[in-house]
């Protein structure tokens, strides 16, 4: 640009001189012309001098003007290259601004275009504006502001100053200008509509995620969620709205507005005043918390939670407080209580009228005495032992309302945690004025008539005897009802086992007796002595069950087992006395799993069924369950003789018993049913009876069932006789403490043809026998020895010195849960006596297996 500016500054020169010479040339003409035309002699010599001058003047200046000629011709030679270099320079530039794939204008001074590219003037042409050189470009812009070409200006933020222009056809162009050194502007003004729209696309595509994101965790909100427009139409809902109001989500999609939901949906969706809150209770019996929360631009949020469970534990707590309330409020005494930081949380109606004070007001006990004529530091003792943890009662002297003394006994019990942690401590207060007054009254009496004092004294000392003699006699009692609660348990020992010796002895002597008169003439009698032996069992064992039942000493085992297998057992057992009673017993099978103690399960069920054969004459009996939801009723139904209804309630009561049958047990004692009664309570079991006069009854006991992994394993004996029943020539060591049971035992294995070894210790059987190196196949010992000897002891003693152990078989009257766990423990068979020889039988039989 410089030498642009030096080229015309050349021009301008050369053509000054020009002028110069001309105006040279014209004065030395005239000058010459006026020496020819004058006569003054003396005037051409002057003129030649004159003239000779000029000349030398002339010739300085034409040499000063070839030297200008020269200097310009050189001038214009430079002139010329630099004009070249400078059209080279400027194609050069034209060129290089052509490349640019940017708009490029620039701009002089005053903002009018000095030089612009195809791609700017293209640009403008196309939006049917000129852009010549010599245009303001600001004029050129309010052009297109004003005919809509450029929609909006978008100015530049702190990291980026360059304006962008948004386009009436949807383009983007971002202006890039720099300052010339003349003042001017070069710009720059490039086509960002591929990544405006790339922005946009991923400006879209991340509100779209945020807006899926934002949805999906609105629908996963336990709470309903609305948005509600400022015009009041639904813009966001979530799936718990819709489950709540039971709109349908393809018009909840639709954006509807409130109005035409009203009749769709019995939820509140009403707008209330800002930040509302409200509880619906809707006709399902949901109960809702409706909150409205309202946004700046107009919106607003409504959140609805169901709280059905919470609102009915509330009214739970609620219904729990006025039962509270109420029974507190009707009590005498002033009760409240107060928490760990000395603030009253609960006081009754006695209490608050005592002291003048709204049941709504919760304060300290410290401002308790600001309020009242209470003096906390008299309590602050006591305050300070129960918050330690100790309950403690002492007597306070305070004024009522109406300002009259009276005197208070206070109670302060402690409530702690299971940690051990003080939260607080109960009051009961109760007012003990009159109390007082008379014993005032009484002390005054005593320092005004001593003699009446002493007249008092000598009472009050016969009273306190009468106490002392009462006290003796209540201890005596407390005594002997302990003693006589030990004679009972003593009592039952002594049944259990020293009744049941003998009675075992006898039946063991009369098994071996009856094997020794078959077909004889004798038989009958021995099958009747077997009979009453047999009656008198019984007749021990209800009494003896009936007391350890009223004694508590009977405990439920349960556990879960096939019921089926308990009812077979019975149903076999019964279906062979069934022709002795000439009753016909139907049982019904099934394949439930119950969870009971199977003996005393079995205990009840043998009542009913003896029961209904007792009273049922040619007859029937069924037997069978039917389930009940989480329980199974087991029921025995007959059609004998019934019971009044008036009647049913007496059944249950020890010794009471109705008219029978004919062929009914000639020693009942009335107390099959009251064990009953005693045994279900035991078991937790409900007892039903139905029953009608004259056409039967049925009786029922309710069992849980029970699971198939709560099955435990049987390992009771086998209940049938094994295949091998030849007992002959074995070797049996007894070991019993009575000398009958000893001589019944021998005569009972004697006739099974065994080798029996009997002794009454284990020094008596160490004198007969080599308890280390002598055979023997069975060892049969008692529990119960003497010298506090047991038949552990003895077995352990026997079977420690040899090399095999000999199986033992133990034989006892303890029915403990503790003894059969222990038995089972050692590996050692049991038996209760007294002892049946079939059983004894097969129990030897299967040691011997």
């Amino acid at each position: 640009m410089n030498d642009i500016y030096k080229e015309d500054s050349l021009v301008d020169q050369i053509a000054q001189l020009k002028e110069q010479n001309r105006q040279l040339k014209k004065i030395n003409h005239a000058l010459m012309e006026r020496v020819e035309n004058h006569g003054n002699h003396f005037a051409p010599y002057d003129a030649f001098e004159h003239s000779v001058n000029l000349s030398q003047q002339v010739r300085q200046k034409t040499h000063e003007l070839k030297n200008t000629l020269a200097k310009l011709e050189r001038s214009n030679r430079a002139l010329t290259q630099a004009n070249n270099t400078a059209n080279i320079f400027k194609q050069r530039f034209i060129d290089a601004i052509e490349s640019i794939s940017e708009a490029f204008v620039l701009l002089d001074s005053d903002g009018r275009i000095i030089l612009q590219n195809s791609n700017f003037s293209s640009f403008w042409q196309s939006l049917g504006l000129s852009t010549d050189v010599g245009v303001n470009l600001k004029d050129l812009k309010d052009r297109a502001k004003n005919r809509g070409i450029i929609r909006h200006v978008y100015p530049g933020d702190a990291h980026n100053s360059n304006p962008i222009y948004k386009l009436s056809n949807g383009r983007w162009f971002q202006l890039n200008e720099r300052r010339t050194m003349e003042g001017g502007w070069v710009m720059l003004y490039s086509d960002v509509t591929a990544l405006k729209t790339a922005e946009n696309v991923r400006y879209e595509e991340g509100m779209a995620n945020t807006s899926f994101l934002l949805q999906s965790l609105v629908n996963n909100l336990s709470q309903g969620v609305v948005l509600l427009s400022s015009q009041r139409y639904i813009e966001v809902w979530n799936n718990r709205f819709a489950q709540i109001s039971q709109l349908s989500p393809i018009l909840l999609n639709e954006k509807p507005y409130l109005s035409n939901l009203s009749n769709l949906t019995e939820l509140d969706l009403e707008p209330k005043k800002e930040h509302a809150y409200h509880v619906q209770t809707l006709s399902n019996g949901t109960v809702v918390e409706i909150r409205e929360h309202h946004l700046k631009n107009g919106k607003s949020i409504k959140t609805y939670t169901d709280i059905t469970e919470r609102h009915r534990y509330a009214e739970s707590l609620k219904k729990s407080e006025r039962w509270l309330r109420l029974i507190t409020d009707n009590v005498p005494a002033m009760i409240a209580y107060v928490g760990a930081d000395l603030k009253f949380q609960f006081t009754n109606k006695v209490y608050l009228n005592w002291y003048g004070h709204s049941a709504s007001e919760l304060y300290g006990l410290e401002d308790h005495q600001e309020r009242t004529n209470f003096d906390f530091s008299q309590v602050k003792r006591y305050v300070s032992k129960a918050l330690s943890g100790k309950s403690v009662s002492f007597e306070t002297e305070e004024k009522n309302l109406a300002g009259e003394l009276c005197y208070l006994f206070k109670s302060y019990v402690p409530n702690i945690d299971i940690e051990g942690k003080v939260l607080g401590f109960f009051v009961l207060i109760r007012d003990v004025t009159e109390r007082k007054k008379n014993a005032l009254a009484l002390q005054k009496a005593h320092d005004l008539l001593e003699v009446g004092v002493q007249e008092r004294t000598s009472q009050l000392q016969t009273e306190i005897e009468g106490h002392r003699q009462a006290q003796v006699s209540l201890v005596t009692a407390i005594k002997q009802a302990d003693e006589a609660n030990m004679s009972k348990t003593k009592f039952l020992a002594a049944v259990s086992h020293d009744l049941l010796q003998p009675l075992n002895a006898a039946q063991l002597f009369n098994s071996s007796l009856s094997e020794q008169v078959l077909n004889t003439s004798l038989e009958p009698i021995v099958n009747s002595v077997d009979a009453s032996l047999s009656d008198l069992e019984n007749l021990i064992c209800t009494l003896v069950d009936i007391s350890k039942l009223d004694a508590g000493v009977v405990r439920a085992d349960k556990s879960s087992f096939k019921l089926a297998d308990l009812l077979d057992n019975l149903a076999n057992e019964y279906q062979q006395q069934s022709h002795e009673y000439d009753v016909n017993l139907h049982y019904v099978t099934t394949d439930i799993i119950v969870h009971s103690d199977s003996v005393l399960l079995a205990r009840v069920l043998r009542n009913f069924l003896s029961n209904a054969f007792r009273y049922t004459e040619n007859g029937k009996v069924l037997l069978g369950c039917r389930r009940q939801g989480d329980t199974v009723s087991i029921e025995v139904w007959d059609n004998g003789v019934g019971i009044a209804k008036e009647k049913i309630n007496e059944i249950f009561q020890e010794f009471k018993r109705l008219k029978s049958s004919k062929v009914a047990f000639r020693n009942g004692l009335g107390l099959g049913l009251a064990i009953v009664d005693k045994i279900a309570k035991v078991l937790n079991h409900q007892i039903k009876v139905d029953s009608v006069q004259g056409k039967g009854s049925m009786f029922s006991i309710q069992v849980p069932i029970g699971t198939i992994d709560q099955l435990c394993a049987d390992d009771s004996l086998p209940s049938q006789i094994l295949q091998n029943t030849d007992l002959a020539g074995r070797t049996i060591w007894v070991i019993d403490n009575d000398a009958n049971i000893c001589d019944g035992m021998a005569r009972l294995l004697g006739g099974w043809n065994c080798t029996v070894i009997t002794a009454l210790s284990l020094d008596h059987l160490k004198q007969q026998v080599d308890i280390v190196q002598d055979h023997a196949d069975i060892l049969i010992v008692d529990y119960h020895l003497d010298n506090d000897e047991t038949g552990f002891s003895a077995a352990n003693v026997i079977n420690k010195g040899r090399a095999l152990s000999i199986p033992t078989l133990m034989i006892t009257a303890n029915y403990s849960k503790s003894l059969k766990n222990e038995v089972a423990k050692a590996g050692v068979l049991l038996l209760n006596k007294p002892v049946k020889p079939m059983k004894l039988k097969t129990t030897m039989l299967h040691l011997l297996r």
